[in-house]
């Protein structure tokens, strides 16, 4: 059996349980560097679909200003997240690509609220098939 490398699909009754670190990241792009910074994300959010410990890639663009951005990214733990920053997508996508367009960047790490109620043992269980 192949293992599975790629990020589950969020739904309501899937969310990925097993997170332990998250990062909420707001992006403004500079002036004239909006759809630029949006392709890199989207570049970005296809790259790290094989790294096993990253759950989730959540890129945002605020439908108020074109040059705003949030993130929302779930790792497995502490070193999925430096592994990710390890990665090439990571050093050429975010920090020789996306940073230079960037005027303003913040970032917050979080540790995600584990319930019970959230944790989904088996996916196909969790969204049954109509």
């Amino acid at each position: 059996m192949a293992e599975k490398t790629s990020m589950m699909e969020l739904t309501k009754s899937a969310a990925p349980a097993a997170g332990r670190l998250a990062l909420a990241a707001t992006w403004e792009a500079k002036e004239g560097e909006g759809d630029a910074v949006a392709e890199i994300l989207r570049r970005m959010a296809e790259a790290v679909k094989t790294e096993p410990g990253t759950l989730l890639f959540w890129p945002h663009r605020s439908s108020a200003n074109d040059r705003v951005f949030f993130l929302y990214e779930l790792f497995a733990d502490d070193a999925a997240f430096a592994a990710h920053q390890q990665t090439d997508a990571f050093k050429t996508l975010v920090v020789g690509q996306a940073l230079p367009k960037l005027a303003r960047r913040e970032r917050v790490q979080l540790t995600p609220f584990q319930h019970e109620s959230t944790v989904v043992r088996d996916p196909e269980k969790a969204c049954p098939r109509t």
